[in-house]
């Protein structure tokens, strides 16, 4: 990996330099380009940005939001240990990706560190019992495999990540 200090990341802002964003998934650089400042606004997700130092130009990015999650999509083995509650709170990282310019960096990796880091550091204010993400593809579930994300039992793409889990990382 690249040495780190001379990446940022931060939430998005009008002074983020989004349109040459391109990371090989039309529906990841058009959410970045036209739905990511509206959806901050409208306090539906937010978008953390990633850029080198000294540029406003966007290399990479992720969104999270909170949700509930079913307790019939976890497994048997699971909910055995769980409240009897019909739903759990979440925190979904929703979209994650990485300008192709700078794929093979691990800059994933990166991305990926900071929401859990912020993802636990939330859940100590609001309530959130796992990590959720919702992978494109199989390629993209095994990147969240590789940290530890779990499949859930009827969507392999479907992957979550217990909080005490990502809180025992830091």
């Amino acid at each position: 990996m690249k040495n780190l200090s001379q990446y940022n990341i931060q939430l998005l802002t009008k002074q983020h330099n989004r349109q040459k964003f391109s990371c090989g998934v039309e529906s990841l650089n058009r959410y970045l380009q036209q739905q990511a400042s509206q959806d901050i606004k409208r306090y539906l997700s937010t978008t953390f940005v990633l850029t080198q130092q000294k540029s406003a130009e966007v290399i990479g990015y992720y969104t999270l939001s909170s949700l509930a999650i079913d307790a019939g999509e976890f497994s048997e083995n699971i909910v055995r240990r769980l409240p009897k509650y019909p739903l759990f709170p979440a925190i979904l990282i929703g979209r994650l990706a990485i300008d192709e310019r700078f794929h093979g960096n691990r800059l994933g990796e990166l991305l990926i560190v900071d929401a859990l880091r912020r993802s636990v550091k939330s859940s100590q204010e609001v309530a959130a019992m796992v990590v959720l993400v919702e992978a494109k593809n199989e390629k993209a579930a095994r990147f969240y495999r590789r940290y530890g994300f779990i499949p859930f039992v009827h969507h392999e793409c479907k992957l979550f990540l217990p909080i005490a889990t990502a809180k025992a990382l830091f």
